[in-house]
């Protein structure tokens, strides 16, 4: 299993270049001090954004980056609408993000909402405010966009002696599943599918229960019974020669205590290749564990720990179809 957080800089790609073969030309015509490019993604747990450079052939130098757990759909599965208090939380992100591109002269930005924003009947409020407040124009995409861009950014990280991947982005408040097989030396898509179903949302669903190991028995087998007609249209994957790629905190969490990292480090955890047996394991050992508990290992901190019980339950699930 590789573990990644890639996806953010090619959601830039697919707003500024359109094709794959625009794209590469592109990227070889940009010289060392080329546009700087922004992307923000606004999920359902989390604010993110990535500043970018595109250097030559295909790639990126990264310039400025910031994360924030926003909570900005905390409740929205019972009330159907953003709260006061997650539009604060998450227009204070909003807000950082804004100065931050202005600090550094962005002028091309692709700003994205995604599950939360996608459900709130009050999400007009947000991007208006949004707009006003923090100069940022966000843009709500489909579930079926953003298992394209999930796909698009985690593809180059394929491991080049495996025939496809199938890559799982779980996030606060739905998940992505996507099949790429080889084809000659083309990636081809064999089947995508965005379930609303995250760690925020599974969490509010069972309550207080989810913080335990009994509350952990019950997600894990309400997700396999979610999930399980996906496993009839991927059948015919084979662990032999593809392998699983993960995106997103619940992934790159575990990822982080399985490398017994003493706190979070994105640039050990990113491009990680873990056995996913070993990550099982670790998900059993934690599942036992209080939230307390969890919250003093350095990996998962306070502001995860209460969700991490969740994500494991629906990666577990996904690992064991």
């Amino acid at each position: 299993m590789l573990v990644s957080l890639a996806r953010f800089t090619e959601t830039v790609l697919q707003q500024h270049q359109t094709h794959k073969t625009e794209k590469k030309s592109a990227m070889r015509r940009a010289p060392k001090g080329g546009p700087l490019l922004a992307a923000l993604d606004l999920g359902t747990n989390n604010c993110r954004l990535l500043i970018a450079r595109p250097t030559p052939p295909d790639d990126f130098r990264v310039v400025d980056s910031f994360s924030r757990i926003v909570r900005l759909g905390e409740g929205v599965g019972e009330t159907g609408r953003l709260s006061d208090v997650a539009m604060a939380r998450t227009l204070a992100a909003l807000k950082i993000c804004g100065e931050r591109i202005a600090h550094h002269h962005v002028r091309h930005v692709f700003a994205i909402a995604t599950e939360a924003a996608r459900q709130a009947a009050n999400t007009e409020q947000l991007i208006t405010r949004a707009r006003e407040e923090a100069g940022i124009t966000l843009e709500v995409i489909s579930a079926e966009t953003e298992a394209d861009l999930a796909a698009l950014g985690c593809a180059p990280l394929i491991g080049r002696k495996y025939q496809g991947a199938l890559i799982f982005d779980i996030g606060g408040g739905s998940t992505e599943i996507i099949w790429q097989h080889r084809v000659g030396a083309e990636l081809q898509k064999r089947f995508a599918a965005s379930l609303p179903v995250g760690v925020v949302t599974l969490a509010e669903a069972h309550g207080e229960q989810s913080r335990y190991r009994a509350g952990f028995e019950t997600m894990h087998k309400a997700m396999m019974d979610r999930f399980a007609p996906l496993r009839e249209k991927t059948k015919d994957f084979d662990p032999i020669h593809e392998h699983l790629l993960g995106t997103s905190g619940t992934v790159t969490t575990l990822a982080a205590l399985a490398l017994k990292l003493p706190r979070y480090n994105r640039a050990k955890v990113d491009g990680s290749w873990h056995q996913t047996a070993r990550l099982a394991q670790l998900v059993e050992r934690i599942s036992h564990m209080d939230v307390l508990a969890l919250a003093r290992m350095g990996a998962i901190g306070p502001e995860r720990a209460d969700l991490m019980l969740a994500g494991s339950a629906i990666f577990s699930a996904i690992c064991a179809l």
